[in-house]
């Protein structure tokens, strides 16, 4: 009786965040070495094998498409990039309208001695470098699919089939069996380092109102999908929750991929169309972290008093839309690739990029969450689109 009972991956990770928060209250520093260790190496291992995880799904995905990929492409490119700009004027005008209701130019003053100095290191790490970035591994599998599915490629269609089956093995029977114990270390270091009460005390405010927008965001995005798709969006939704709780641990949406891509098909997403948008919108679509970016990025502006009006912002997001696609699927990429453009275009000098670090990397995980979640909405939207243009290809 023993197996048939199983515990689901949704359970182990909410087991894994509480557990790992309330053991960094009593873990001695020594035994929380072991598994910051522990998730090093495998952080390590993940950024080696997520160029090969895009490169695995999304080229026979797009081979298995047939000729009409190279149009699937770009209507999921298209929408991921409306998605992503759409978040970031919503977040704008939101947090423009709530903000000045809730924060004065004093919640600054305790930032002045905010540090986000890492006090847990691990005793050692094995270094995996990746063979190519994730960049990388994207426009090569753009390519090698376009190819094979212009040429009707068999015999390399067959191949990238194998390739792919070695991938999946990989996920199912490493990567999703290790998520636990992962999403455990990064909480158990985060509580030691005693980092998220710090700044969750210093924006307490700030934080609420960007969860409230990421509800607002995936029930929009959700409806709009439901409706297109014909799917109850609230039931799609629930389906895609232990990709947002797993995203929540990783804080990483490539690294999330197995666990979004197993839900999508669960939404009733075909699979050579799962297999194709969701490595893809992992690294294009970044929703929930533009919504965070700009957010953040507003509540600091205003707290010191900087001019944050629209025609500062327009500019800002629509670059930072582009720019963030070239964000490595680790946590806290796309505020790093987005420095540049928050130095230049908004005026941050090194105190404000620091804060600006440090408010979005303790909210990190929230952001992730949003974007694999609404990766799930764009598979259900394309998912109806690539049967329309097959029905239009056989008539």
């Amino acid at each position: 009786m023993s197996s048939k009972f199983k515990i689901g991956l949704l359970p182990k990770v909410i087991i894994a965040i509480v557990a790992g928060i309330l053991a960094s209250f009593f873990f001695p520093l020594w035994a929380v070495r072991i598994f910051v260790t522990i998730t090093t190496i495998f952080s390590s291992f993940l950024s080696f094998i997520i160029p090969l995880i895009i490169l695995g799904l999304v080229a026979p995905g797009i081979a298995d498409l047939g000729k009409g990929a190279g149009k699937l492409l770009a209507i999921t490119a298209l929408i991921a990039y409306g998605s992503t700009i759409f978040a970031g004027f919503f977040s704008y005008f939101t947090t423009r309208w709530s903000l000045p209701l809730l924060l004065s130019a004093e919640d600054l003053t305790n930032s002045n001695n905010l540090s986000f100095v890492e006090t847990v290191s691990s005793y050692f790490n094995v270094e995996m470098p990746p063979l190519m970035s994730v960049t990388t591994a994207l426009i090569l599998a753009f390519v090698i699919g376009l190819g094979v599915a212009a040429i009707d490629g068999d015999k390399t269609k067959a191949i990238l089939q194998e390739f792919r089956d070695i991938i999946i093995l990989i996920i199912e029977k490493t990567i999703i069996p290790l998520l636990p114990l992962f999403i455990f270390g990064i909480f158990l270091k985060i509580g030691a380092e005693g980092q998220v009460a710090v700044v969750l005390g210093l924006f307490f405010k700030v934080i609420i109102v960007i969860f409230v927008m990421h509800i607002l965001l995936l029930l929009f995005q959700f409806v709009t999908a439901g409706a297109i798709a014909n799917k109850n969006p609230f039931r799609a939704l629930m389906t895609m929750m232990p990709a947002y709780m797993t995203a929540l641990g990783t804080q990483s949406s490539a690294a999330t991929i197995p666990v979004t891509l197993m839900q999508a098909k669960k939404n009733g997403v075909d699979e050579e169309v799962a297999d194709f948008v969701i490595p893809l919108c992992a690294t294009i679509h970044l929703s929930g972290s533009m919504l965070k970016i700009v957010a953040c990025a507003f509540a600091i502006m205003y707290m010191t008093g900087m001019n944050a009006g629209i025609e500062v912002f327009a500019g800002f997001i629509m670059m930072l839309g582009i720019t963030m696609i070239a964000a490595p699927g680790v946590p806290g990429g796309a505020i790093m690739a987005a420095i540049a453009l928050l130095q230049s275009m908004l005026g941050f000098d090194e105190t404000l990029t620091g804060l600006m670090i440090a408010l979005y990397i303790t909210m990190d995980s929230f952001g992730t969450a949003c974007n694999v979640t609404g990766d799930g909405a764009i598979a259900l939207v394309m998912n109806r689109v690539n049967k329309r243009l097959r029905k239009k290809a056989v008539q």
